[in-house]
Formats: C-alpha cells, structure tokens, sequence
C-alpha cells in the first residue's frame, strides 16, 4: 500500500486543494440538508429518502467537475468498481444518520474522505444542524483531563463496548450517527468510540481521518490499522480512542477476543 501524502497542494484547472474541496463539500451538503428540512414541508422516510438522493447528487456532480479522473465510493452511488484501481478514492457519506435527520433530531453528519493509497487524506466531516465542521487540516489536537465518558449508539451499544465500559468505568452517552459519536470523542465531550458489529468504509472513513488529525488513535478492535478501499467496503470493527486509553481498550477488548 503506497504512503499517505500530503494533498493540500493538489489543484484541478486552477480549482481547490484537495482539504478544501473536502471541507467546501462538507459544507455545501449540510446547507442543502438543512434547507430540505424546511419548515417541516417533508417528514419521516420521505424527508430521509429525499436528503440522501439530493446531497448525493450535488457532492457528485462537484467531484466530476473538479476531480473527474478521481474514483469515488459512496453509499448513496452505485459501486462500478473503478476505484479498485484508483490511487485518489473520494469515500463519502451524503448523509450519515438518515433516521436522525428524517426524525428532526441534530445528531446526523456528512461525511467526505480523499482517501490515497487506501489511507484518509483529506477529510472533512460537517454537523449541519449545530453548524459545526471538522476537517483534517484545522482540527486541533485533542488535550485537557479525560471524561469518563464514551459514546454508544442511541438504544443499542454492542457486547463490545459494553465490555469496555463496564471495565474501565466509563459512563455511556448515547448519540446517533457515527460521525457524530466520533465528533464528540474529537470535541473532547467522550473519551472513546468502540463499534462492533459492522458498519462500511462511508460510515467511518472521515471521521477516522480526522480523529487521527485530533491525535486520537484509530484501530481495528485487535489493533490492526485501518485500511479503506478493499474489495468489499464492510468494515466490522474499529476503535476511536484518546491515545492514553489505547492500551486499557484494546487489553479489555482482548479479554473477549
């Protein structure tokens, strides 16, 4: 797998770096969600169905202007398996926490990930509903005293990370969609993020790229690295943690291995 390198200097006919294109896409996807919830004119699987179809075809149509010999992954689009022999692969999640966004709630996200040689590059990850973004190139490092706190989805939370907080006491705090767990961990409201069970490389390839920006450190639940344009996008497991509970998580994770 070729080393990750710095893309800010990538231009496309005198357009945007790369990390701004990210955040720009972001940004603009958010803008549109927020507009679609308008008055509450749309609702439930309808409103859901209609956020995906059209932040997927603007950030689409975006890309192959500004970086139409990029490959791209998104789970809104359909997989033509170019990207399989694609360096640059854009990874994208129009609208990460569909149920979320339809139910009015704010923990939803969108996600979007320049990804070179199968590694985060360039990310950006937008919380349109509380006006925040994140990106790989202006997150600051994630410091002050630990919280006790870890995040886990709303009603659910896996064997697994039930597992770490009951041993390394720390509280649950249930919140939506994946990017908007991992945000909180970045934010510094959370100390850890542990997901088993399964999700996609959409779901968590930006917020990984910029949790690790944060200095968070990002694994597999065994502690293998990360690795995102594979075959098959499934992605099982993965750990967002601060990186002084790295070795407490993943010994407690090896406990049920």
């Amino acid at each position: 797998m070729s080393p990750v390198c710095s893309s800010n200097q990538m231009r496309s006919s005198g357009s945007v770096t790369d990390a701004e294109l990210a955040r720009m896409l972001a940004e603009g996807a958010g803008k549109i969600l927020v507009d679609i919830r308008y008055q509450h004119l749309l609702s439930g699987y309808l409103l859901g169905d209609v956020g995906d179809a059209m932040a997927q075809a603007w950030i689409g149509a975006v890309l192959a202007q500004h970086r139409p010999t990029d490959a791209v992954l998104s789970e809104e689009a359909t997989d033509n398996g170019r990207r399989l022999t694609s360096d640059r692969v854009w990874i994208i999640d129009p609208l990460d926490g569909t149920r979320e966004f339809a139910a009015g709630r704010n923990d939803w996200a969108v996600h979007i990930a320049l990804t070179i040689g199968g590694r985060p590059a360039d990310c950006a990850v937008s919380l349109p509903a509380i006006g925040e973004i994140y990106t790989t190139d202006t997150v600051p490092a994630v410091g002050g005293e630990l919280t006790g706190r870890m995040v886990a989805s709303r009603g659910w939370a896996s064997y697994e990370s039930g597992h770490v907080s009951q041993r390394l006491g720390l509280d649950m705090v249930p919140i939506g969609s994946a990017g908007a767990k991992a945000m909180a961990v970045v934010r510094g409201d959370a100390d850890a993020y542990v997901h088993a069970g399964g999700q996609y490389e959409w779901d968590n390839c930006a917020p990984v790229g910029v949790a690790q920006a944060a200095g968070l450190h990002c694994s597999r639940i065994d502690g293998s690295d990360l690795e995102y344009n594979r075959r098959s996008p499934f992605m099982p497991d993965f750990v967002i943690c601060r990186s002084e509970l790295r070795d407490p998580i993943l010994s407690a994770l090896a406990e049920i291995a």
